[in-house]
């Protein structure tokens, strides 16, 4: 069928309105699997080294300060392409950059065992040559989100998007347990370099998925020209409004309890398996980095059908964002206190996983509040709040590694997590809204 016809085919449906889904049922399944099986590879790479900085730092020599600095060296680049990521995003569509990123995070991750063992031959440049690799990893995968928010914001309608991209935030814990299962295996029986030739390859191999498959499917797509504005949806993208944005608090309680609660899950993210390895050394890998990650799923699943039940009960939409994000830190500062506070192995497993699942919450609270605040222009506000959200990243990596240098201390790092939770509860709680700013 030639184009004309399909355009002639759409407009004699005169099915469609201005306020349905532009993706058809059968490209919601296509762009969900491909999107949920692209976040489950973002996070299997982006957590391979947390999982084997142990044994490469064994093997390396690399003091806690220097682990510490070559895990936040990510979130050093992953905090310059949020913005940037989101307003491409929303200006020529986000599959595009997120192929392009994909591509850029997978390749890196295939070479890291080479970048690791060329660095020894620059002596002195030995970590600030690995910590560069990093950072433009880091740069690479910090479009991923704000680019996926902005294709789900422009091809969903505005009671899908909440609920469809809470679901793909699961991709994060199902990426993580990849790696705790399948990593832990292979580091076991073949060493440390495999693991990143493994994750690396299925990084490249869902690149590809999405160029030939997802992608290659907008070609045929029947377009609805009875809502002419969305012919241009990728081309036609207003400037930002940002200083309206910058006015109002909503905005900057959105911003900054994001920014609270990334730091307690990047914290734990990157120092996990080494939280273990330290204080439970005879703990076997898999069961460390595999169990936590197994609440973020259910408690993602749980959180949005709560969510709906609450909307369906005509509770306002600011109301049960805060609800949500309450439980998220309420959940998630209960374990980090009974954490900071015991030497159990089950325990602080059962904490573990309770703080990782609380983060299900959060992925359906103050994380899609970009849609409610920003509906036109979701990726590049989605993009500056996860920009500031990262700065914890490399800041609270690293001080938690200088933190362990000089104290060993676990609970300190504990306590420092749940205090700043406590600040981005009471911001959210005071001014946070879900009414659109713009």
């Amino acid at each position: 069928m030639s184009m004309e016809e399909k355009l002639k085919y759409s407009l004699l449906r005169g099915e469609l309105t201005d306020n349905q889904s532009i993706w058809t049922r059968h490209e919601k399944r296509v762009w969900f699997l491909t999107l949920i099986t692209g976040t489950c590879m973002l996070y299997s790479t982006r957590t391979t080294m947390p999982l084997l900085v142990p044994a490469v730092a064994a093997e390396q020599k690399w003091t806690k300060t220097d682990s510490g600095t070559v895990l936040s060296s990510f979130f050093w680049g992953y905090t310059l392409t949020q913005v940037v990521g989101g307003y491409f995003s929303d200006r020529f569509g986000g599959q595009k950059v997120i192929l392009f990123a994909a591509i850029g995070w997978s390749l890196i991750t295939f070479f890291m065992p080479n970048i690791i063992w060329w660095a020894p031959e620059i002596k002195t440049y030995s970590i600030p040559f690995i910590v560069t690799i990093r950072i433009i990893n880091g740069a690479f995968q910090g479009v991923h989100f704000p680019s996926m928010i902005s294709l789900t914001s422009q091809n969903l309608c505005s009671n899908e998007r909440t609920s469809f991209f809470g679901l793909l935030t699961a991709g994060s814990a199902m990426g993580t347990l990849l790696t705790g299962i399948l990593g832990s295996f292979v580091l076991d029986y073949f060493g440390w370099s495999y693991v990143f030739r493994v994750i690396g390859f299925l990084g490249i191999s869902w690149a590809l998925i999405l160029r030939y498959y997802a992608m290659a499917g907008e070609r045929s797509r029947i377009i609805n020209v009875s809502a002419p504005a969305r012919l241009c949806t990728n081309k036609a993208i207003d400037t930002v409004p940002w200083l309206r944005y910058f006015r109002r608090l909503s905005f900057w309680a959105c911003v900054l309890t994001h920014a609270c609660e990334m730091n307690c899950f990047f914290v734990l993210l990157s120092w996990l398996p080494t939280y273990f390895h330290d204080g439970f050394p005879h703990a076997k890998g898999w069961i460390v980095n595999m169990i936590p990650w197994l609440a973020l799923p259910p408690c993602t699943f749980f959180a949005k059908y709560l969510t709906g039940r609450l909307l369906t009960r005509e509770w306002s939409t600011s109301s049960v964002r805060k609800i949500i994000q309450s439980c998220c830190f309420a959940a998630q500062n209960l374990a980090l206190f009974i954490m900071s506070r015991t030497n159990s192995f089950s325990t602080a497993l059962i904490c573990m996983t309770v703080i990782i699942g609380g983060t299900g919450f959060h992925n359906n609270a103050v994380t899609v509040n970009p849609q409610d605040l920003a509906p036109s222009h979701s990726g590049s506000v989605f993009g500056l709040m996860n920009t500031v959200g990262a700065v914890p990243g490399f800041l609270g990596v690293y001080l938690a590694g200088h933190i362990l240098e000089v104290t060993q201390s676990w609970p300190t790092v504990f306590s420092a997590a749940a205090g700043i939770n406590l600040i981005g509860w009471a911001i959210f709680v005071i001014f946070g809204s879900a009414e659109a700013i713009v």
